[in-house]
């Protein structure tokens, strides 16, 4: 009832469009089947209503194989474990989609499902599942019904992506559903819904055909030093792919990659469609923000998250992904899942949940999805901040830099070359990759990606050219530099990454709240290797900065996150762990 006292007339249309209400209509075809993703641990079947459970709690039941206990696709309360030793578990994890035993729910209806086109949202030729709410809500009722650990109907979730899209919904709604989310989870189909109606928020990209199979692209969860995009874009480029990378900017305290290349001098990450295609023509691959004609909806997300603590809520995260891969077309996707210390999740059992989700969800909207777990505890190379990170990429397309960030290059190149049937084995791709960074042809599309995205020719030229000295001259710097002392002898057992990127983000590296201007030229650099041996005295880390000297308690922080150990010096092992792989075709 509204406020007047008349009934609000129902609404006729089983889609929403412009406001919160719809009819529940038929379900999307384009999530059939009742399809289920297995955790690690044991295999569930998404929850459906029970059709005589007693308001207001609507309590869920849930058909599971062992053990039998309810799951949905919420974030696990983060603890203070440490995660497993990267030898534990090693290799290649394979997604399996179980059949669910006995008949199907009583609100659900069983349909059959040919397989979607990657970047096909139509979902045409599918039977859908049976909306199991007739009645439209409105946004406080949707906030409720999942605060009090409800399921939102795709009729529900529609209207909230609608309501977000065309402002009808106040930020303050937002947050609170984000929380609710974040507290009560999704199950698959509400995180399939929701994926795929991010992606329907705005333009889908239509592509040649004749660029089907050549169509990858990476993603990563983010992470503290954490350059890879902006070497294996142009270095896949170079291996004959077409890379058209839809990124986001710092979340938390990790970085951005938009950011990262905005400390570019002229670097526009705003781009349509149309000027995509383009950039892919001349340069092989491109790397853009969320515009208002792509993917819309998730931008409003993506940096409400930021701002609501709910950075790491499993469904989101899901959604938020894949939703900016699935408008792409593409035929096959690498995910870089972090876990450690200044990961979004803590150890690998967790970030493993992650990663089947997303293959899982991936495999539901036709995009052949692999995910790989990497370690964060410590920096990925030695650089941290926007513009010296810029710099460390142009070091590893060089043939040289850090030797875990060439690593995690190559391995997840290498994967995706794979997928998408560019070579024989992962151990090929990476091999293909290793030699376009070694031979300057990964180089060389980088300095096309720049002119062609706005970098002067000359600018862009002399970055791609010059030595390491030159290179820092033409990017931002910051006003002063700092250097701290290693308090004692030792081995570097660690350099912890979330004390130093926090302490960062305090120097203006990071934001605090959505838009919030950045200096591009504050960060850090590691002067010191994991498993090097160290005096006392010795000059161990870098600070860049534009304010006034590090105050005492920041000093501190730096300084806890060296780890020395008496050991003796070793070589620091591989960030990557695992891989979890697609079902087969």
């Amino acid at each position: 009832m509204g406020g007047t006292g008349r009934r609000r007339p129902r609404a006729r249309k089983s889609r929403v469009s412009g406001s919160i209400w719809g009819s529940a209509g038929t379900r999307r075809a384009g999530v059939s089947g009742r399809r289920r993703l297995p955790s690690p641990a044991h295999q569930t079947a998404p929850p459906a209503l029970c059709p005589g459970a007693p308001p207001p709690c609507r309590r869920q039941c849930l058909a599971v194989r062992e053990p039998r206990r309810a799951r949905s696709l919420r974030s696990r309360p983060v603890d203070e474990a440490g995660y497993p030793g990267l030898g534990s578990g090693a290799g290649p994890r394979r997604a399996r989609h179980p059949r669910r035993p006995g008949a199907m729910a009583a609100s659900m209806t069983q349909g059959t499902r040919a397989p979607p086109r990657p970047g096909d949202l139509s979902g045409e030729g599918t039977q859908g599942l049976t909306d199991p709410s007739p009645e439209p809500k409105q946004l406080p009722e949707l906030i409720r019904v999942k605060r009090d650990g409800g399921r939102l109907s795709e009729a529900d979730i529609r209207g909230f992506v609608a309501a977000v899209v065309n402002g009808s919904a106040q930020g303050t709604q937002i947050g609170a559903m984000l929380m609710a989310i974040r507290l009560r989870g999704m199950d698959l189909e509400e995180t399939s819904v929701l994926t795929q109606a991010l992606a329907q928020s705005g333009q889908q990209l239509k592509w040649p055909e004749a660029w089907r199979q050549q169509l990858v692209d990476k993603h990563s969860t983010g992470g503290v030093g954490d350059k890879v995009s902006l070497v294996l874009a142009p270095a896949l480029a170079a291996c004959g792919c077409k890379v058209p990378m839809i990124s986001g900017r710092g979340l938390g305290h990790t970085g951005g990659t938009l950011d990262k290349l905005e400390s570019i001098p002229g670097f526009n990450v705003i781009q349509s469609p149309q000027q995509m295609q383009v950039l892919l023509e001349q340069a092989g691959c491109c790397i853009v923000g969320q515009s208002e004609q792509l993917v819309p909806a998730d931008g409003i997300l993506y940096a409400a998250r930021d701002v609501t603590a709910t950075v790491d809520s499993l469904p989101l995260i899901t959604a938020s992904i894949l939703s900016k891969k699935v408008v792409e077309g593409l035929s096959a996707l690498v995910i870089d899942v972090k876990f450690g210390g200044a990961a979004v999740f803590p150890n690998q059992e967790q970030a493993r949940e992650l990663a089947t989700t997303l293959v899982g969800v991936g495999a539901d909207l036709g995009l052949r999805v692999a995910a790989a777990l990497t370690a964060m505890d410590k920096p990925l190379g030695r650089c941290v901040g926007n513009a010296l990170e810029v710099e460390e990429a142009l070091l590893c397309m060089d043939g040289a830099g850090p030797s875990d960030l060439r690593d995690l290059v190559t391995r997840l190149g290498g994967a995706l070359l794979w997928l998408s049937g560019h070579a024989g084995t992962q151990a090929q791709g990476a091999a293909r990759v290793a030699a376009a960074l070694d031979d300057g042809s990964a180089l060389g599309r980088f300095e096309l990606m720049l002119a062609a995205q706005g970098v002067d020719p000359g600018l862009a030229r002399a970055l791609c050219s010059g030595s390491p000295a030159e290179r820092r001259q033409l990017l931002p710097r910051a006003r002063e530099q700092e250097e701290l002392l290693a308090p004692a002898d030792g081995t570097v057992e660690l350099v912890r990454a979330l004390p130093l990127a926090q302490v960062l983000h305090e120097l203006g590296a990071g934001r605090s709240r959505a838009g919030e201007p950045l200096r591009l030229g504050v960060g850090a650099e590691l002067l010191v290797d994991v498993g090097q041996k160290l005096s006392r005295g010795t000059p161990w880390l870098r600070v860049h900065r534009d304010g006034p000297a590090l105050s005492g308690l920041q000093r501190r922080a730096l300084q806890e996150a060296l780890v020395l150990s008496d050991r003796a010096p070793f070589t620091a092992p591989s960030p990557f762990a695992e891989l979890v792989l697609p079902p087969p075709q």
